[in-house]
């Protein structure tokens, strides 16, 4: 099983949408999320983290509100923005590093 430590230290970018279950902007966000996790799939990588579930982590990167969007490579947050945002302008941001 990979760990989040050994998925965010790859040269393939990687986009953490840091989220909880109660938060409707994180709802609202999901699907745009998922639709650019499948169209990118092979040349970068999407993860969901739940800030409940995942205190430490969360506390790691100062998640201080969410939804919380990062985007790793080669284990160093490259790119990073709170709030939502449109899924052409995200999947751009995203593309732009791989």
């Amino acid at each position: 099983m990979e760990t989040f430590s050994s998925i965010i230290n790859s040269s393939t970018p990687v986009l953490v949408d840091f989220y909880a279950t109660w938060c409707g902007p994180c709802k609202a966000m999901a699907p745009t999320i998922e639709a650019i996790g499948k169209e990118v799939q092979g040349k970068a990588r999407v993860l969901k983290i739940d800030v409940d579930r995942n205190q430490a982590v969360a506390a790691r990167y100062g998640i201080q509100s969410v939804p919380t969007l990062l985007i790793f490579k080669n284990g160093n947050i490259v790119w990073r923005q709170s709030g939502g945002m449109d899924k052409n302008i995200l999947k751009n941001v995203l593309m732009g590093f791989v």
